[in-house]
């Protein structure tokens, strides 16, 4: 891990994720989350302030050592228990069937294999369990996609892997998962290509 990742973009990352127009989609997300909570992506820790007091506990996976001490400072200000473990989402040190609701923010479109994290998350989910999700990603007009598909290199090579043109809805169901809510559109404050949003839910079939 080179000098930018391990302390530039980290420190990037936290002040790019604490945009106001992201907390709407954050209270909606995490505030639904019941039970034995499972957070991927957890980064450092903004989603935590929007549970609701009384879920079970939390556990928070992050490939980054330098978010996750961010979000152990978070942690200690909630009334719940809180895991925070450094691992891929790839592959989720975790039991199956042991998590009521997975919560995922804006991070599908950073992890390097979105489609296996998907099949760890439904692994780990309870068969009655909820995955729910805000992520940007593919938008469905032809010119904005030609510019998704051209920014997606260089933007993942400085936006810590982030891809502008995956299809959310796509790779859900193609790990298996069955959509109940799905709420699309752009958001008004940023260019198109990097402004289109997906917010919904979804259980395992």
């Amino acid at each position: 891990m080179g000098f930018y990742n391990r302390w530039i973009l980290p420190q990037l990352l936290d002040v790019a994720m604490r945009q106001k127009n992201f907390v709407p989609f954050r209270e909606r997300t995490a505030g639904a989350a019941r039970g034995r909570v499972l957070e991927i992506g957890i980064g450092s820790g903004l989603n935590l302030s929007s549970f609701r007091p009384d879920i079970e506990s939390v556990c928070g996976v992050d490939p980054s050592a330098e978010l996750l001490a961010k979000a152990s400072g978070r942690a200690a200000k909630v009334g719940f228990p809180v895991r925070l473990l450094e691992a891929s989402s790839e592959r989720l040190p975790l039991e199956d069937r042991s998590f009521d609701t997975v919560v995922m923010t804006f991070t599908l479109c950073s992890i390097p294999d979105a489609g296996a994290a998907l099949v760890e998350i439904r692994r780990v989910l309870k068969p009655e369990g909820e995955l729910l999700f805000a992520e940007h990603g593919r938008a469905p007009d032809p010119d904005v996609i030609r510019w998704q598909d051209r920014i997606t290199p260089v933007w993942k090579r400085i936006g810590g892997g982030c891809h502008l043109n995956r299809k959310i809805d796509d790779l859900i169901r193609a790990a298996g998962f069955r959509l109940d809510r799905l709420s699309v559109g752009y958001q008004k404050s940023a260019p198109r290509p990097f402004a289109f949003f997906y917010e919904g839910s979804a259980r395992p079939v």
